[in-house]
């Protein structure tokens, strides 16, 4: 019989900051700004999202980031099954970001875009909490 540890949000909050770092950072993001350890989630919102879902389910949510008029990119977090949104990367936007244009998606089916990041990211997650549950489908 397995015995598991429980932990809380707070745990997995820890264990993600302390697992991100520029070899996980999203390559359109470091193309921007240079990740370093002053913005630890610059770049890490989508395999956050992600690992997030994979722990306690829900929605994805998508918006489109902007700074001034031109568009940056995209912005992921989690919508949890009691509607409660949850962003852990918010913080990485200091230059006067804005994200617009929310709407829930479906998970990405199967190896992702940056499926080797976020494998690299749930493996140190894992060293901190012990078994994460299996990626969801």
């Amino acid at each position: 019989m397995t015995t598991t540890t429980p932990w809380s949000l707070l745990d997995l909050d820890r264990a993600l900051r302390a697992s991100w770092a520029a070899d996980t950072c999203s390559p359109d993001d470091v193309t921007r700004v240079p990740w370093s350890a002053d913005n630890p989630s610059w770049g890490h919102c989508d395999i956050t999202a992600l690992i997030v879902n994979d722990v306690f389910g829900g929605e994805l949510v998508v918006g489109e980031v902007f700074l001034d008029t031109e568009q940056r990119g995209f912005h992921w977090w989690n919508r949890l099954p009691s509607g409660v949104e949850l962003d852990l990367t918010r913080e990485q936007f200091r230059r006067g970001e804005t994200v617009r244009d929310a709407r829930a998606v479906a998970r990405p089916p199967g190896p992702l875009r940056r499926w080797d990041e976020y494998l690299t990211l749930r493996d140190r997650v894992t060293a901190h909490l012990g078994d994460l549950p299996a990626p969801a489908a």
